[in-house]
């Protein structure tokens, strides 16, 4: 039995493209994976189900100015913070990058939150 290693011969790699998507007039795409791509901010499934139980509409121009506090936030130590906008209090994990959960600013009146260490109040 020979032990000693043998070179193959060299095979080239084929070049294969991958098929080009038709776009359609319906899109697949999903507000929490165009959320993630844009700014970073991932939105767990729990706060996806709460945003939409509770009617709460966050636009793309203040998802990013959330994660740009919620950055700041997390450059100064702070690992969960408790975001609040003029019509929405959001759980994030500034550690995690993650919304963890959401609540309409009327539910959030009456609650104690807990195992938060930072709170960014965030105007319109």
């Amino acid at each position: 039995m020979d032990h000693r290693i043998h070179q193959l011969p060299h095979q080239h790699a084929l070049n294969v493209t991958a098929p080009v998507r038709q776009s359609s007039s319906k899109s697949n795409v999903n507000f929490k994976d165009v959320l993630t791509e844009q700014t970073g901010l991932k939105i767990s499934k729990h706060a996806s189900e709460r945003l939409q139980e509770r009617n709460i509409e966050i636009d793309t121009k203040q998802w990013e100015q959330i994660n740009d506090k919620v950055k700041e936030a997390k450059a100064k130590g702070i690992t969960d913070s408790l975001v609040i906008t003029e019509q929405a209090a959001l759980l994030v994990s500034a550690k995690n990058n993650t919304v963890v959960t959401a609540m309409n600013r009327q539910e959030a009146t009456s609650r104690i939150f807990t195992n938060i260490n930072g709170t960014i109040l965030m105007d319109k």
